[in-house]
């Protein structure tokens, strides 16, 4: 079941990009359309049936909520601009940084991780050179494409992380709820902000919005939040990895992407630095679990799905 899940979610965040880069609306009415019709699928069956759930919501739960929210919200306002400026596959491959950053983020945390990170690490960071380096010679607006989803991957880090701490106490319907809410809420103020409208587009434009919430938002993000609860976000962040073929695959097809032969360079080194950096980081990981005595682990309280 669990590899079942994996497959349907990969495919769901591998049609994000091809999907979100057809779709002639505003990025951030995108991500807010996207996040709050995910909100209101999930929300209206957790409201029924997780009752006792939402009224004994902790500090904490609402706390890495909002921050899984806030950096969702970021993460999305970020990717969804990217690809309007670079490549599909070069902004996917940027954005899917977000294993590296964790283990970054682990790094200034005292986390002690195997000197084979260091070298994935190495490895993606070639590869981010070389794509970047040859979106260069296409246009200025590429390389801000680049950085965009870099920082995007920056934020998706973030959220996986916090949502992997509140999957331990709150069922995947409650969670989602609260951080779907949170995110389309910080996006709304973020379109009124900035002058974004987030109605009046061509029906081309909903029929895109509609498919990249109920494939990428529910079929892909939702799929994934519920791993975590079964799985660390390394591993979450391994499977993810498998988006960066997908979408690229995607857009060859849908949208004719045509990409230079450096471009797959640097897919294919940010892909091996990734897999080595997830791979060795999650041994470390283990190794940390089996070394902690079992009376020191606290059983999970999070209710059963």
């Amino acid at each position: 079941m669990t590899f079942f899940l994996a497959a349907l979610g990969v495919l769901g965040v591998a049609a994000s990009g091809p999907i979100m880069a057809a779709t002639a609306a505003p990025a951030l009415a995108i991500a807010f359309w996207r996040n709050f019709l995910g909100g209101v699928v999930m929300g209206v069956p957790a409201g029924l049936t997780r009752r006792q759930e939402f009224r004994r919501l902790t500090t904490s739960d609402v706390k890495w909520s909002a921050i899984a929210g806030l950096a969702l919200a970021l993460h999305f306002a970020c990717f969804i601009t990217a690809l309007q400026l670079t490549s599909v596959a070069a902004a996917t491959a940027l954005v899917c940084l977000q294993s590296a950053w964790i283990a970054v983020f682990n790094l200034f945390r005292g986390i002690r991780s195997a000197p084979q990170v260091l070298v994935g690490l190495g490895l993606a960071l070639g590869g981010v050179v070389v794509i970047s380096g040859f979106d260069l010679q296409l246009s200025s607006e590429a390389i801000i494409g680049d950085v965009l989803a870099v920082v995007g991957g920056a934020m998706a880090g973030i959220y996986t992380v916090a949502g992997s701490k509140v999957r331990r106490t709150l069922s995947t319907g409650t969670y989602t709820t609260l951080c779907y809410g949170i995110c389309s809420g910080i996006l709304l103020v973020m379109c009124l902000v900035s002058g974004q409208s987030l109605v009046g587009f061509p029906p081309e434009a909903w029929i895109g919005i509609l498919a990249v919430t109920a494939v990428a938002q529910l079929m892909g993000h939702t799929v994934f939040n519920y791993l975590l609860a079964t799985l660390s976000p390394l591993v979450v962040s391994m499977i993810i990895l498998l988006e960066i073929p997908g979408a690229a695959i995607l857009a060859a097809v849908f949208l004719h992407e045509a990409l230079p032969w450096g471009t797959y360079l640097g897919l294919a080194l940010i892909m091996a630095g990734l897999a080595v950096v997830v791979l060795f980081q999650n041994r470390s990981v283990h190794r940390r679990m089996r070394k902690g005595s079992a009376s020191s682990v606290r059983p999970s309280a999070r209710p059963p799905e």
